[in-house]
């Protein structure tokens, strides 16, 4: 009797253990299935009537269902997209999708030259359908995040200026790297300080997590970016 129950003990504990393996191993999702998942997150957001919403639930950027356009068409539009068509044009070596909401004012940033640019932006977390992150707030208002760029004859290195303690990229991810893909529209916008006449350059993107920060690039999830480019004087 005794035999009997001990062996009924013991095969419950492998029982159990054998269910608390099976439960890790559904929890423990691999890398190809996360990017899987990000996929799947990046074509619902490009596909759908998209309104982002601040965490009170008020509207804050209009996205829209997207009109995601080839990179011949592009070039052939003289790289602009059409914003009366809501046109996004997505980059097939990096994933990334654009959309030049305004090219902005004065020159591009030439073979040779680097800059200092005032980024404020919006951050929405795909994946997790939020907004993540903004420096578009009274917190910010006085401590932007400030780039500096430099463009070696066609290949960007840019990091983020932390002289006076940083912006809100630096804060919340503890990088001076400035994501891959925020540096995708350079070769496309101007650089220059907002006049009474024109308004500086502005940009939509989608940023993949291997273009993206640090933390969405451990963690797998692509992000949406309202960005506005500003040189500093």
């Amino acid at each position: 009797m005794q035999s009997k129950l001990s062996l009924s003990r013991h095969t419950l504990y492998i029982i159990a253990a054998a269910l608390l393996l099976s439960i890790s191993c559904k929890n423990d999702e691999t890398y190809a299935e996360q990017k899987e998942k990000e996929r799947n997150a990046i074509s619902h957001f490009v596909s759908s009537d998209i309104t982002i919403r601040d965490r009170e639930g008020n509207p804050l950027i209009y996205v829209g269902r997207m009109n995601v356009i080839s990179e011949d068409q592009f070039k052939a539009q003289n790289e602009m997209t059409d914003i009366t068509k809501n046109e996004y044009v997505m980059f097939g070596n990096s994933g990334v999708y654009m959309q030049i909401v305004r090219e902005g004012v004065g020159n591009r940033l030439e073979p040779g030259q680097s800059k200092q640019v005032i980024a404020r932006y919006t951050e929405f977390n795909i994946l997790r359908d939020s907004v993540q992150s903004s420096n578009e707030t009274l917190y910010y208002n006085t401590t932007p995040d400030i780039i500096d760029i430099s463009n070696t004859y066609g290949t960007y290195t840019a990091s983020f200026n932390i002289d006076d303690g940083g912006g809100a990229m630096y804060r919340l991810y503890g990088s001076t790297s400035v994501p891959k893909g925020w540096l995708v529209p350079f070769d496309y916008i101007r650089l220059g300080r907002q006049s009474s006449e024109q308004q500086v350059a502005k940009v939509r993107l989608i940023v993949p997590h291997s273009q993206g920060h640090s933390d969405a690039s451990s963690n797998v999830y692509p992000c949406f970016y309202e960005i506005t480019f500003q040189e500093m004087r």
